[in-house]
């Protein structure tokens, strides 16, 4: 039985911000690279053609594009979005990618996985949801597979410490308080709400664990409801606004509806 074809790329350096641990957030450490794609095709086939290969730039871009995508915690979420980027070319059949982190012990710290083409994770579910800031003294019965963003509930910020992070956790507190008070489950994940919206299944989202490292955004209630309907490709976002407050404009080449509660 013969052998497919074989690209490598091997270790490849890197510095990043990554890791769950608090004294790896806000520094760099290295990260070394060693990844292997088996080809659909042989390269004999290619003529001496470099339009006909696959390029090894198409490596070193899936990690640039991993590392450039956000912030992560673990290695094994990097290691899925650099399989997913190699493999959308159209000649790599199957990869086999390994990561290590080189200034944590004296060793190295890593993980491998191995990928195919077709069994990589499928991207977000398809299905477009509505996205909901509500009020905590608002009720209302909502949609099937909806997620509600709570607002903020007013708790006094200390002198010390990360204002924002703290805001973020005061948001999930005043998440499980609405799903209780609603009757509903609290989503602070993307696959728990993936799969509330694929289910039919309404839920409040705690923002904290899927937007403390987006450092750009802000810990306001309606900014994190604009951010989350354009990362779920919401079909719609409703929003509960003071009275004359302006309803924002939706980002530029969206198709969201943005609409006030009653």
């Amino acid at each position: 039985m013969d052998h497919p074809d074989r690209l490598h790329l091997r270790d490849y350096l890197v510095s990043a911000d990554i890791g769950a641990f608090q004294s790896e957030r806000g520094q760099t450490q290295r990260l070394r690279f060693n990844l292997t794609v088996e080809l659909g095709q042989p390269v004999s086939g290619a003529g001496d053609q470099v339009d006909e290969i696959l390029s090894y730039d198409v490596l070193t871009d899936a990690v640039a594009a991993g590392l450039s995508d956000r912030r992560y915690n673990l290695l094994e979420t990097l290691a899925e979005k650099i399989a997913a980027e190699a493999l959308a070319h159209p000649r790599a059949a199957k990869i086999d990618v390994t990561i290590e982190k080189l200034d944590r012990v004296p060793g190295a710290l890593g993980l491998s996985i191995t990928r195919q083409k077709g069994r990589v994770a499928a991207e977000p579910t398809a299905l477009r949801p509505v996205v909901i800031h509500l009020g905590t003294d608002r009720s209302l019965a909502p949609p099937a597979g909806a997620v509600i963003v709570p607002a903020a509930p007013g708790l006094p910020l200390p002198a010390t410490g990360d204002p924002r992070r703290i805001a973020l956790l005061a948001l999930d507190q005043a998440a499980w308080a609405l799903a209780g008070r609603l009757g509903l489950d609290v989503s602070d994940s993307r696959t728990e709400m993936d799969w509330s919206i694929a289910n039919g299944l309404p839920t409040v989202w705690a923002p904290y664990r899927m937007v403390a490292d987006e450092i750009a955004l802000d810990a306001d209630p309606l900014a994190l409801s604009l951010w989350l309907a354009g990362r779920l490709n919401a079909e719609r976002l409703d929003l509960a606004l003071a009275d004359g407050a302006p309803l924002p404009d939706a980002p530029a080449g969206s198709d969201l509806i943005i609409s006030r509660l009653p």
